[in-house]
């Protein structure tokens, strides 16, 4: 594909300066030309140049009132002043005005070459120094939103869809599983992102004080209402609200909010004035809404008004892929914020990591890795996984002994090659996710997509497993 010429307008009363540049390089660049001020004006949107040689003294409107109306727009195409009159306050208004350099008449051609150059390099390398900052932004906007599996890999392709839409977005998963971060990216994805991101937890907030919370209330409307309130409503005007839990909030208080939601108006407690608002909405829950609707504990006109827009975030027991890209995470975080040098952790600890279910999903790693961090020992992990099975030692002899290694062959604490807890515990694990996952492709005749929904884990852990366990080789 060949790349189109550079194209420079030229605004100019005098014709012979735009015949001089086209015939000196013409090869090098396109050259249009306008005779005053008002048609170059006019130029700019139809041609759609890259740079703009500007000419001061013309007839009608001069150059400094044309580079005046310039940067009035978005983003204009940067400006060479040219003038006969060197006088120095031609220059200064010139610079000030933010024309990129001010060549004098008569010029060489190939001196007004090498200052076209100069300016469009400066140009391009300022590009892309913003477009740089804007990945780095977006990048940023992401930070703690871990995980390249092809079910995260979804997630993210909704909130970028509709973060910058006004709709209503009810983020849905068990707890723990990252429907904050979920929030917070939709508003950091968004227009609003300059403005307030206002969290509300429902569940938190005893219900006789969320309603004054949600929408503030006037002096006198209670006891203790001293002076007029602003609530997180109010506060959160331009931006949005976060109402996390939105399934514990009172039956009572339901109503009022689809008001304010469909009105963008409401009246604080004790107040008769009605407040006007604009707030974009994320919810969240990981109940069951619907059945909440039919025990009569949730509007369902408030729950069609809130689910414009479903995000559904996976448990971590279905994305188990994305547990090595969390530990990295979470290990880096806390060394930095408990200033430690833990190392990363060994495979056969994330071995161990990735046979776990994770009910507490991804708070629950964290918290593991926290301890690990803090305390700099990774094998306390087979400690903690065995706590969080709620599992005494008395039963986890009985299930290790079940996988065909008697109980006391891992209690054998004159043996100290290979009998530790955490790396017996391990390698049976390893052994028997082995032993299932060749069993199920065998019996699928090795169909990845089929043997994964048999297993119950998605298709890219089964992968994962397959290539860690070397079981092509078996096939």
């Amino acid at each position: 594909m060949i790349r189109p010429k550079t194209k420079i307008l030229v605004i100019d009363d005098d014709p012979k300066v735009a015949w001089i540049l086209n015939e000196g390089l013409a090869t090098k660049y396109e050259f249009v030309s306008a005779r005053d001020g008002i048609e170059g004006l006019q130029m700019i949107s139809t041609e759609k140049p890259d740079l703009i040689l500007l000419d001061i003294k013309m007839p009608g409107m001069s150059g400094i009132e044309v580079l005046e109306k310039l940067n009035k727009l978005n983003k204009r195409p940067e400006v060479i002043m040219v003038s006969g009159h060197g006088d120095t306050n031609y220059v200064v208004d010139s610079i000030k005005h933010g024309a990129a350099e001010f060549i004098n008449k008569p010029f060489d051609v190939q001196e007004i070459e090498i200052h076209i150059n100069g300016v469009l390099e400066r140009s391009s390398l300022k590009k892309e120094v913003l477009e740089l900052k804007s990945e780095l932004k977006v990048k940023s906007n992401w930070v703690n939103f871990v995980g390249d599996s092809q079910e995260m890999q979804k997630v993210r392709e909704i909130i970028e869809q509709v973060a910058d839409s006004e709709l209503t977005v009810l983020v849905r998963g068990e707890s723990g599983t990252g429907k904050e971060i979920a929030a917070r990216s939709l508003h950091h994805l968004s227009s609003r992102k300059d403005k307030p991101f206002v969290k509300v937890n429902c569940a938190a907030i005893p219900r006789d004080l969320l309603e004054s919370e949600l929408f503030g209330y006037e002096k006198g409307a209670f006891t203790g209402a001293h002076k007029n309130k602003q609530g997180r409503f109010e506060l959160a005007h331009q931006g949005t609200m976060f109402l996390d839990e939105i399934g514990d909030m009172p039956l009572e208080l339901q109503s009022k909010l689809l008001q304010a939601l469909e009105q963008q108006e409401f009246v604080r407690v004790g107040g008769i004035n009605n407040i006007h608002v604009d707030v974009r909405i994320i919810c969240a829950t990981n109940k069951n809404l619907e059945q909440a609707i039919d025990e009569q504990a949730f509007r369902s006109d408030l729950f069609y008004r809130l689910n414009e827009i479903t995000i559904l975030l996976p448990p971590l027991k279905d994305r188990i892929s994305d547990i090595p890209l969390l530990v990295d995470f979470f290990v880096e975080k806390y060394n930095k914020l408990y200033e430690k040098d833990f190392t990363k952790v060994s495979q056969e600890s994330i071995n161990q990591l990735m046979s776990y279910t994770w009910p507490g999903n991804v708070r629950q790693v964290e918290n593991m890795i926290k301890q690990v961090v803090v305390r700099g020992d990774e094998a306390i992990i087979s400690d903690l996984i065995i706590s969080a099975h709620n599992l005494s030692p008395a039963r986890q002899a009985v299930t290790v002994s079940a996988g065909n290694v008697s109980p006391g062959q891992i209690f054998d604490y004159n043996n100290t090659d290979g009998y530790s807890l955490k790396a017996r515990i391990g390698k049976i694990v390893a052994g028997e996710e082995k032993k299932l996952i060749a069993e199920v492709l065998n019996k699928t005749n090795w169909n990845r997509r089929k043997a994964a929904e048999m297993l119950d884990i998605s298709y890219r852990s089964l992968l994962y497993k397959i290539k860690d366990y070397d079981l092509n080789s078996i096939k």
